[in-house]
């Protein structure tokens, strides 16, 4: 499984409905599990961002899927990060020659 850090920003609406955060993570991640996606973790956060998620997932594709769709009901926008742990990062630089 791949890992991928989401920077998440709440919309107006989503700071509107803010007091609803907890209850739309926990559709999110039955969502998620569907299409194979979990969270390893969740923080919500001060500043630029209002939630930083790590999850997993089987490929690029499928992640981006799920945001497409989270993002679709209209109270948060994200950015994606593709993480690489120490092990795969050695893999890739190994590719350099």
């Amino acid at each position: 499984m791949a890992k991928y850090v989401v920077l998440v920003t709440w919309t107006d609406q989503g700071v509107r409905t803010a007091k609803d955060t907890v209850k739309r993570f926990e559709q999110a991640r039955e969502a998620f599990q569907k299409k194979s996606v979990s969270f390893d973790s969740i923080y919500w956060t001060l500043g630029r961002h209002d939630i930083v998620a790590i999850l997993d997932a089987p490929d690029d594709e499928t992640v981006a899927a799920v945001l497409l769709q989270l993002g679709g009901a209209g109270n948060v926008n994200t950015e994606t990060l593709r993480a690489f742990s120490g092990d795969e990062m050695g893999s890739i630089l190994q590719q350099l020659g």
